[in-house]
């Protein structure tokens, strides 16, 4: 008669088990219906904030961006040493206020290492105020080692305020050498006399 109560326990239990087991895999989909229909889930908003749905939040438009209008941007790069600067892209093609990144390439072919700066142009010259970096290699000087190569990022938009009649900019970037050798014009200094002493005549 023990055996047989001990059984009884034995499969209660194990009915008990499997029926836990049963209701807590079922509570994450449960839970996910739930909340999907509340809309107090976070997962869950984020699969129905899709375009034309009642939460249409995903991806909102930046209403600075104006879609109206393109403007091509154009790179230009000269370097005043012996070293390699180019763009990846030569040009690109963006709205008024859209976001952009293009990458530029330093390479040092000299023997020894060179510290240089990068300086900006613009043409046409009115653009300067209407063209935002908020990355750029030069916003600092650079060193480089011999033959070493750099590659950094220039983020960019332009106003939406830029004239209408703006339909191409070009952005120049020229790298000077800072602290290098003096240019002979520069060296040629006009010997300096020599002072007279107070008191003397």
């Amino acid at each position: 008669m023990g055996y047989s109560l001990n059984r009884r326990l034995m499969l209660k239990l194990l009915v008990c088990a499997c029926v836990m087991f049963a209701f807590g895999y079922s509570l994450a989909p449960i839970y996910k219906a739930i909340c999907s229909w509340t809309g107090i889930n976070v997962l869950a908003l984020g699969e129905r904030e899709a375009s034309g749905s009642f939460n249409a939040r995903a991806q909102p438009k930046n209403t600075q961006i104006d879609y109206s209008r393109t403007i091509t941007v154009e790179f230009d790069t000269n370097a005043r040493g012996p070293w390699k600067f180019k763009p990846e892209l030569k040009n690109v093609h963006v709205h008024p206020g859209e976001l952009a990144t293009v990458m530029f390439e330093l390479e040092n072919v000299q023997d020894h290492s060179v510290r240089a700066q990068a300086i900006p142009s613009y043409a046409p010259m009115q653009v300067q105020s209407y063209f935002n970096k908020l990355e750029c290699f030069c916003f600092t000087e650079h060193t480089l080692a011999p033959g070493e190569k750099k590659r950094w990022p220039v983020v960019f938009y332009i106003s939406p305020k830029v004239p209408s009649d703006v339909r191409t900019v070009t952005l120049s970037y020229t790298f000077f050498e800072v602290g290098g050798a003096l240019s002979p014009a520069t060296s040629m200094k006009q010997p300096e006399l020599p002072q007279r002493t107070a008191g003397k005549v």
